[in-house]
């Protein structure tokens, strides 16, 4: 399977939309980061639960709190994650399913804060790796969400 993925890879741009069916977001607009290691979800409300569980608040639209989606799931693992600033801190991971260009796979994504940066989420290389490439150059290459979703998240009802 793994060379059927490597011999036809899918060619993404350096921003695109994802949906993250495993927690019931529909979409999300990403950018695809190959100077990250693992993906990262803008997750607050943090709470870890008893027997390795996590519950966590994702608000999957730029700039805005409008249609909160509360989440509970597995914890996978524990990472300490060197930022873009160079700030390291340790961070739950959680496996979840993406849908990236037509393709689902399972992404390792980190929760942090994300309210100051662009992008609601990054996909990092650990995802990438499972048969995309990326064009720097292009976005959205794997499609466009509906002209409905894009206007939500510019804050547009």
């Amino acid at each position: 399977m793994a060379d059927d993925l490597h011999s036809h890879p899918v060619v993404v741009g350096w921003r695109e939309w994802v949906g993250l069916p495993s927690i019931d977001v529909p979409w999300i607009k990403v950018k695809i980061d190959t100077g990250a290691r693992s993906s990262a979800l803008h997750a607050y409300d943090v709470q870890e639960l008893p027997e390795g569980r996590v519950r966590f608040t994702v608000h999957p639209w730029q700039d805005s709190d409008a249609d909160e989606i509360e989440v509970e799931c597995a914890i996978h693992d524990r990472r300490v994650v060197r930022s873009s600033s160079g700030h390291t801190e340790e961070r739950i991971v959680v496996l979840l399913e993406l849908v990236l260009a037509g393709r689902t796979i399972h992404a390792e994504t980190t929760l942090s804060n994300r309210d100051q940066m662009g992008f609601r989420m990054l996909v990092g290389r650990e995802a990438l790796r499972q048969g995309f490439l990326v064009d720097p150059g292009s976005s959205f290459l794997g499609g466009r969400a509906p002209r409905e979703v894009r206007r939500r998240n510019r804050g547009r009802a």
